[in-house]
């Protein structure tokens, strides 16, 4: 059996969370890079050593991905990017949380809640790296390479050449049937 329960945050609230964020960012311009990853890391293991609420370890497992992003070398991603992604996991790196990390139960739920809104906010680092993940291990299996052999130039070309190819077939007619011209073209 489970349990649904619904949080709904006011303005306020989530003004609360944004300050908290507006912190971090400004915490993360202080620490170098390998502080922040290591931080969020140890939180991962203690939430893996000290959690059994599902929810707060799958909200919480999120910030291996964003480790990921900053680590994987073939993925390359961009200054603007990364300090997104460091500012995102410096809040982690804060010792002074809404609730303290050992209150059995509930010390992790402040921490799973901002992993939801930060997550929320870097979607479309998440789901474009997320492509490039499934992209590179596709590709790889395919070519009979080491996907670390793959990077996000290889990703792009790949993913300019599958656009070209859509433009081409949908001025063709879109391979529905139709092979009949627009009557506004000019070529």
């Amino acid at each position: 059996m489970s349990l649904r329960v619904t949080l709904e945050f006011t303005e306020n609230d989530l003004e609360h969370f944004r300050k908290r964020a507006k912190m971090a960012m400004e915490s993360a311009e202080e620490q170098s890079r390998e502080t922040i990853i290591k931080a969020a890391r140890e939180l991962l293991d203690q939430v893996n050593e000290r959690v059994e609420s599902d929810y707060i370890r799958s909200r919480l497992g999120q910030l291996q991905i964003l480790i990921d992003m900053l680590e994987d070398e073939g993925w390359g991603m961009q200054e603007v990017g990364q300090r997104r992604v460091l500012s995102a996991l410096a809040y982690f790196n804060n010792p002074d949380d809404l609730i303290p990390d050992d209150i059995p139960g509930i010390g992790f739920l402040d921490d799973a809640i901002m992993v939801e809104l930060l997550c929320r906010e870097l979607k479309p680092e998440i789901d474009a790296y997320r492509d490039f993940v499934e992209y590179r291990k596709a590709t790889a299996k395919r070519m009979g390479v080491e996907p670390s052999e793959l990077n996000r130039s290889d990703f792009l070309k790949n993913r300019e050449h599958a656009l070209l190819a859509r433009m081409r077939r949908r001025r063709r007619g879109g391979g529905g049937g139709r092979r009949s011209k627009s009557p506004f073209s000019l070529f």
